[in-house]
């Protein structure tokens, strides 16, 4: 367990997001999280920047709040805060930041500019799945 504790976030998940823009409405996020069996997409702005994350939470908090919810866009439910690493972040940091802020995943971020690009989401599942394959 030590050894998988001390794995970086690159060496553990492969690259890549699956992205939308704060302006999309939720009836499209929500069909894209249903056809392809993900709880959450990063927001990214029209140059590819992280702006937010939403999740499936989002969606249902959107569904008791808003008659007409499948119109409503993204970063009206979206979270701007997002807890980030680096793709050198080990996983036993990770777990820590998913275990003590509450939370399901984080997103891994390159600085570009000066502002986060994102590369990557790892969530709890992934941790766990790595968890298994080392035993």
């Amino acid at each position: 367990m030590n050894e998988l504790k001390q794995r970086s976030v690159l060496q553990a998940k492969r690259l890549g997001t699956v992205n939308c823009r704060a302006t999309d409405p939720l009836s499209k996020l929500a069909r894209r999280m249903a056809d392809d069996d993900i709880s959450a997409l990063v927001v990214a702005d029209a140059d590819g920047y992280l702006a937010g994350i939403i999740t499936r939470s989002d969606v249902l908090r959107a569904g008791l709040e808003s008659p007409d919810w499948r119109h409503e866009p993204a970063s009206n439910y979206m979270t701007r805060d997002v807890v980030t690493v680096t793709p050198e972040a080990n996983l036993e940091h990770v777990m820590h930041l998913l275990l003590g802020r509450h939370i399901h995943r984080v997103v891994v971020v390159t600085m570009d500019q000066g502002r986060p690009r994102p590369i990557a989401v790892i969530s709890d599942s992934d941790l766990v799945i790595e968890m298994v394959d080392a035993a």
